[in-house]
């Protein structure tokens, strides 16, 4: 016979949803907002000067070079390549 639903699971699942919900809010907030913006165009700045000076792609180098996480900077490799901007 079937038991139905969970509360356990649902009340957990709302939950979930609470705090993800509160997580946005935190950065759909437009003073955050901005600043992210203003601090991933310093960072892109950066990673491209650094580009140009060291002649490199290398996300390990750049990572170290900038002290960045590996991944960090694979991601804004792509950013930058995808909006043409290396």
């Amino acid at each position: 016979m079937d038991e139905g639903v969970d509360p356990t699971d649902v009340c957990k699942a709302v939950m979930d949803k609470v705090a993800r919900s509160e997580q946005l809010r935190a950065v759909s907030d437009p003073e955050i907002l901005v600043l992210f913006e203003s601090w991933l165009d310093e960072l892109e700045s950066e990673v491209t000067a650094f580009v140009k000076r060291a002649d490199s792609l290398d996300p390990a180098e750049l990572a170290e070079g900038l002290g960045l996480s590996r991944s960090g900077t694979i991601f804004l490799i792509a950013k930058l390549k995808r909006e043409g901007k290396l």
